[in-house]
């Protein structure tokens, strides 16, 4: 199996968004090895090393991808026995030539604590861990999205990664079997209708997500899946709540086909 790094002189995040986009256009198996923070010429050439021992180990080059701004690190890295793929430094001279200004490298500026949107972000975590499965209803008002759906149809993650990535600040509430004889929306989602946003997912899937959390069960079995997602899907159309199918999404494809749907402005950036 080939290995592939993922190098930097900050969090490596960068690196591994950009190594992990390419490599999934090709149908094999990587060993993924990340190392961030390499900031110093010992880091530099001990991370050297690794590339070099894994290649007369397997006899197959390394992939490295990585993205410094310090030129001294980058070197040491583009001289190991790995096929480097310098992102960062591969576009900076042709953007310097479109925008007319020198580019000034400063570790960390991409994944910083010191970026504008950071208290954004956090502030939106907090929301979302505080606004979680129906627990807290008195703060919809704050919500930029409340996301609704049976449950485990992917609600908490997909808040949670809205909020950390995008710094929305998403709230999600849960129908539930109880809900099902009649259900309707609650005064508190009427009340903030226009946040709504649902999630749906196959019986099938659902049955299996479940079964892992309570095996055997009735919480768990196909039929009952079935039940609540039809009653779920009414409503959507009932009301005109826009919603997804989860299914075959991952929780990165499924909140932005929500930002793209609802328009909400992202705080990233």
């Amino acid at each position: 199996m080939r290995t592939a790094f993922y190098i930097s002189d900050g969090t490596g995040i960068t690196s591994e968004v950009f190594g992990h986009a390419l490599l999934s256009l090709f149908e094999a198996e990587f060993d993924h090895v990340t190392i961030p923070f390499v900031e110093t010429s010992d880091k530099a050439l001990h991370t050297k090393q690794r590339i070099n021992d894994r290649y007369k180990t397997t006899g197959v080059r390394p992939l490295v991808f990585l993205t410094f701004v310090d030129e001294g690190l980058r070197a040491i890295i583009n001289s190991s026995d790995g096929v480097c793929y310098d992102f960062l430094n591969a576009f900076v001279e042709p953007m310097q030539k479109e925008l007319g200004i020198q580019a000034m490298p400063k570790t960390h500026r991409t994944h910083s604590i010191h970026e504008k949107t950071y208290d954004f972000r956090i502030d939106a975590v907090n929301y979302a861990l505080a606004n979680d499965d129906g627990s807290n209803l008195k703060d919809y008002a704050k919500a930029d999205i409340i996301l609704v759906g049976v449950s485990r149809s992917g609600k908490t993650p997909t808040s949670l990664y809205l909020a950390l990535q995008y710094g929305i600040k998403a709230a999600n509430y849960p129908f539930v079997e109880e809900d099902m004889d009649s259900l309707k929306l609650p005064d508190v989602l009427k009340a903030n209708k226009t946040k709504l946003f649902g999630l749906t997912i196959t019986p099938q899937r659902l049955s299996q997500i479940r079964e892992q959390r309570r095996p055997n069960s009735r919480y768990a079995s196909l039929r009952q899946c079935k039940l609540e997602l039809d009653e779920v899907e009414n409503l959507y159309k009932k009301e005109r709540i826009p919603f997804l199918n989860s299914t075959t999404l991952s929780i990165e494809e499924i909140s932005a086909k929500i930002m793209a749907e609802t328009g909400l402005k992202r705080q990233k950036y």
